[in-house]
């Protein structure tokens, strides 16, 4: 295997690399995430006859967003004492 060859090879990793973490930080996946979490738990609360399956959802939606914006945060302060 050549020089370039392997060159190529380190790029397209660091490239596939890159776009995983932008997918994980990205808004798309967040918003994605908490429809999904949403939709499922409203399944749930009319399967379950549960009162409220449009409105208590919300409560677990919530705090799935509130926790992806704290972690990044979170991580700023564990990366200034590493």
């Amino acid at each position: 295997m050549t020089v370039e060859e392997r060159i190529q090879i380190v790029e397209a990793r660091n490239a596939k690399v890159e776009q995983d973490k932008a997918w994980e930080t990205s808004m798309t996946r967040k918003v994605t995430i908490a429809i999904l979490t949403y939709v499922i738990i409203v399944l749930f609360f009319l399967a379950a006859e549960l009162p409220k399956p449009f409105i208590n959802p919300i409560v677990p939606t919530v705090g799935f967003i509130l926790s992806t914006l704290s972690m990044k945060f979170v991580r700023t302060i564990w990366g200034k004492k590493i």
